[in-house]
């Protein structure tokens, strides 16, 4: 017998309708890109996800799929002035979302001034409707942490959290961290779970935890496992 109580899992085109399709390979072609674009259109994904150096993009007339684009990636540790011209740069060739990278050792320094005025100087370079996300690689961070750059990057005007670049080598999203940040932020800001998101399994486990967004990069693999074809990079 079901369980009443317990919400139903998101299916395979709920969760597709929340993910960023990404690719951020530094071998990265155009034709990868322009394939990219094409999966996700099949996939009914809600955006692509590239470097600044593919944009422009060709969209299918019609087109609703929105294009997000890093910035200060993957490092964070670009200048406020480097992130926002990026940032805007981007915006002008046609993203609609900036995923940008925190200076996470200003973060562990505990110099969370930093971190906003970092945010708000990207914030106000591309201002609404472009949708900010904010890169925190949390686990890089302890929880205190976590909360505190949250709470800078909602002061700071952001529109999401994000968990991870997946470059990082202390690891990408995990269960812990998105609750923790869904708790900090939500319903204001939403919250993206990035990093090892392999499986439908990882995807349900994100969402019941707090995240409105996914990024992967294995979207096809990951949306067939929902029906038993298995999932993974």
């Amino acid at each position: 017998m079901t369980d009443a109580t317990q919400p139903t899992p998101p299916t395979a085109e709920q969760i597709a309708g929340i993910i960023d399709h990404t690719l951020l390979k530094p071998e990265a072609t155009r034709a990868d890109v322009a394939a990219l674009v094409a999966e996700a259109v099949e996939l009914g994904t809600f955006s692509v996800c590239v470097s600044p150096s593919m944009l422009p993009l060709d969209l299918p007339a019609g087109s609703d799929l929105k294009v997000a684009v890093v910035c200060g990636f993957p490092s964070g540790k670009h200048t406020s002035a480097v992130k926002a011209a990026e940032a805007a740069e981007s915006v002008a060739a046609g993203a609609d979302e900036i995923d940008m990278v925190i200076d996470v050792g200003a973060a562990l320094e505990g110099r969370i001034d930093d971190v906003r005025a970092d945010i708000a100087a990207v914030r106000a370079a591309v201002p609404a409707p472009t949708v900010l996300k904010v890169i925190i690689e949390s686990a890089a961070l302890d929880d205190d942490t976590i909360v505190a750059v949250c709470r800078a990057s909602a002061d700071a005007g952001a529109d999401f959290v994000k968990t991870s670049t997946g470059f990082h080598p202390a690891g990408g999203a995990s269960e812990h961290a998105v609750r923790l940040m869904a708790r900090t932020v939500a319903p204001d800001l939403g919250v993206k779970a990035s990093g090892g998101v392999r499986s439908i399994e990882d995807a349900r486990t994100m969402v019941a935890a707090g995240a409105t967004r996914l990024g992967v990069s294995g979207s096809r693999a990951l949306l067939a496992g929902a029906s038993g074809g298995g999932a993974g990079y």
